[in-house]
């Protein structure tokens, strides 16, 4: 039996601000993957810094931009924003541990969730905001 209810629609003004706020995390973490996949010198240096071999470069690289990728997809964007959530949580405590400034991947989950709820009218009814 099929259901004759259809999802909430959603504003254009507000689905194209939510896409646009959704491709800048997108563009920070896949260009993180890319740097991940290419190990320019920088990148051996930071992952010195934080404390990590680079022997897990790629693997970090791959789960980053796997992670991305499905948040992408509109079907998926739900568990892609909640994969995303742990691993910006592992790299915020990867900062914290050594002292280091840990904004930058709060910022990127937080523009992430943003996104994704704007652009999403199922999220905003999951969780409805009252102003």
């Amino acid at each position: 039996m099929q259901s004759t209810s259809q999802a909430p629609s959603v504003s254009l003004p507000l689905l194209w601000t939510g896409r646009v706020i959704s491709a800048l995390p997108v563009l920070a973490l896949v260009m993180s993957a890319v740097m991940k996949f290419v190990q320019p010198p920088d990148v051996a240096k930071g992952f010195e810094h934080l404390g990590w071999p680079m022997s897990l470069a790629i693997g970090l690289g791959i789960l980053e931009l796997t992670c991305t990728v499905i948040y992408v997809i509109p079907q998926t964007s739900v568990l892609g924003a909640i994969l995303l959530t742990g691993y910006l949580g592992g790299a915020t405590a990867t900062h914290v541990r050594i002292s280091d400034n840990f904004v930058a991947p709060i910022i990127i989950g937080v523009l992430v969730w943003l996104g994704l709820y704007l652009r999403d009218p199922r999220l905003r009814a999951l969780i409805p905001l009252r102003w």
